[in-house]
């Protein structure tokens, strides 16, 4: 008989290390075995996996999208019929923006007044489209890449736009309209929300500093924020990822609840207890106890 691990952590960040701990200790609480891949032990943990001495039955890759050795891994718990959190292919069509805001608004979520632009590459002198719905001023980022890489504010100008996609030439970019939030007495309308398995965690969120700052049920319940959940899990039935965040802003003008920033995967799981900017230290435990749930469940 193979050796059988509940749960399987790729993982080559070292600030990973306190997540991985709360999954370890998720798992041992529920008397679930995890078994940890990092780079010293990938090799041995494929010749281990291809000849079936041992067996997985759930895989987080928090590796894959920096290193390509861990491909293999990927593809053979695919073989295998492992139970795979945020899959490789989905993964990577979530990470365009382009795509995923055309998706978004067909299932009937609001986002900025958005404009997509063709590669630099593809389209040099492409002629300026109709900024005028965008206002005074508006934002440009590419399609892909997250943590605000390459995201440009407070654009007036299409010779200012036509500068900056030739920073990453070959990818996409999306103009999009400024979104003011509303103003509560609690701070600017502005949420960052996680997602785990089901799970939907809001939080207030600081766009200049990047700071998660707690929402209680009262504000909730005060602010009229439920919807936030809900556009989480929308966004989860569209991107079919296990785990993410979104960034979700009321705006000031009509209080509708608008995705402005799509999909972010994977998520930085940095406690707040040990970076200033990480996720608050309870939402990275429910995130760990979540996956632990989840692979419980699918104990024979």
């Amino acid at each position: 008989m193979p050796q059988a691990f509940d749960i399987a952590i790729a993982w080559n960040w070292e600030h990973d290390a306190d997540f991985v701990a709360l999954l370890d200790a998720a798992c041992r609480a529920r008397a679930l075995s995890l078994l940890q891949v990092t780079p010293q032990t990938l090799t041995a943990t494929l010749d281990r996996l291809r000849p079936g001495d041992i067996a997985l039955r759930v895989l987080l890759d928090r590796a894959w999208d920096i290193d390509e050795a861990f491909y293999p891994l990927v593809d053979e718990c695919h073989a295998k019929g492992v139970r795979i959190l945020n899959d490789r292919p989905l993964a990577l069509r979530a990470w365009d923006k382009a795509t995923m805001h055309l998706e978004f608004i067909a299932a009937g979520l609001h986002t900025p007044h958005t404009i997509v632009l063709p590669p630099f590459n593809e389209m040099p002198n492409l002629p300026p489209p109709d900024l005028a719905p965008l206002g005074e001023r508006f934002i440009l980022k590419p399609a892909h890449g997250g943590g605000g890489t390459g995201v440009e504010r407070d654009l007036t100008t299409w010779p200012q736009v036509q500068h900056i996609r030739q920073e990453i030439p070959t990818d996409k970019y999306l103009v999009q309209a400024w979104v003011t939030p509303r103003r509560t007495d609690a701070g600017p309308a502005w949420f960052r929300v996680l997602f785990a398995l089901g799970d939907a965690l809001p939080f207030w969120w600081n766009v200049q500093t990047h700071v998660y700052r707690s929402l209680t049920a009262a504000e909730e319940a005060r602010f009229g924020l439920s919807p936030l959940r809900d556009i989480a899990r929308t966004i989860a039935r569209i991107s079919r990822l296990d785990i993410f965040s979104t960034e979700i802003a009321q705006r000031a003008k009509d209080d509708v609840f608008v995705s402005v920033d799509y999909v972010n995967d994977p998520v930085d799981l940095r406690p707040q207890s040990k970076a200033v900017d990480g996720v608050p230290d309870i939402a990275v435990r429910a995130i760990a106890e979540r996956i632990a749930e989840t692979a419980k469940r699918l104990r024979p």
